[in-house]
């Protein structure tokens, strides 16, 4: 295509895009809202997951180990149970340790004589996935030197639910919101479209092919897509910020925390402009299909 007819097709996109204002104005309204719910929907899981990764990660489980060990002895299992698959890390507590740990929880006279001896060795265990803990228990259990494992079995399931709930349903909504988003920007451009329909049957009776015709609708497609995707893009982060400094500074801060804005903004940005850039694109182009049909 020469520069001189792609200069033609660019211009006569933007054209309709500045004689159509309300239309243009109705579509990226409608895709900007589109996408702030779409968006908020995807902060929600991904905030939600991370508060879950975090209650995973102290969701610990307790090796005690064979109290007629020493010391040294109950050391040297550490190697064995760090090769246990699914196991991140393990750390020794003594029974010193133990024994301080428990009277600091329990801050209470009657606790304050107890000897170290009452409790055993131990290890506190990480894991790498919550829903192997089943399974990671009983290989640890059968590490020579293990007398007993603790884990928290039902908190693990509760948490492996929750966050399967919550991706599943949020997914399902984002998708949805992408077809809504689909359907009415098709439908806005078909409005913009059914007015200039003379000037495209005019066009046709002259021999100009269908790409030629379709090109303008596509180029208004993508920049109504991508100032829609631009716009929700700073109108998400203004509120995400708002609620970040909400959170942050108020009684919720210490109950959960949302993640900071560097670290959601390029990945929002790229996904609301690829959203906005391809609903637009693929909008224009469904919108004219029908007039183009001999």
């Amino acid at each position: 295509m020469r520069l001189n007819r792609l200069g033609y097709l660019i211009k006569s996109g933007f054209t309709g895009i500045f004689s159509h204002g309300l239309m243009s104005f109705a579509t990226v309204t409608i895709t900007m809202a589109c996408l702030i719910i779409m968006g908020s929907f995807g902060l929600l899981v991904v905030n939600i997951n991370e508060l879950i990764a975090d209650l995973e990660e102290e969701n610990e489980v307790v090796a005690f180990i064979d109290e007629n060990l020493s010391e040294e002895e109950a050391r040297a299992v550490q190697p064995l149970i760090e090769a246990v698959p699914n196991v991140s890390g393990a750390e020794f507590v003594t029974r010193e340790q133990a024994m301080e740990d428990f009277q600091a929880d329990y801050d209470d006279d009657m606790f304050e004589y107890l000897d170290a001896s009452t409790f055993r060795h131990r290890y506190i265990i990480h894991l790498t996935d919550i829903s192997l803990m089943q399974q990671t228990k009983q290989d640890i259990e059968a590490v020579d030197g293990v007398a007993d494992v603790r884990a928290h079995l039902e908190y693990a399931e509760i948490f492996i639910t929750v966050r399967n709930v919550v991706s599943i349903v949020s997914l399902a909504l984002i998708i949805i919101l992408i077809v809504v988003s689909f359907f009415i920007m098709t439908n806005t451009i078909k409005l913009a479209t059914f007015t200039r329909r003379e000037e495209i049957a005019i066009m046709r009776m002259v021999g100009a092919s269908n790409g030629f015709i379709r090109c303008p609708f596509i180029i208004e497609g993508l920049v109504l897509g991508l100032v829609g995707g631009l716009l929700a893009f700073a109108i998400e982060i203004a509120l995400y910020s708002l609620l970040l400094g909400k959170v942050v500074g108020g009684v919720a801060a210490g109950l959960f925390s949302l993640l900071p804005v560097s670290a959601v903004m390029w990945p929002m940005l790229i996904c609301f402009v690829g959203v906005g850039v391809l609903v637009g694109v693929f909008g224009g182009s469904s919108a004219i299909r029908n007039y183009l049909k001999v």
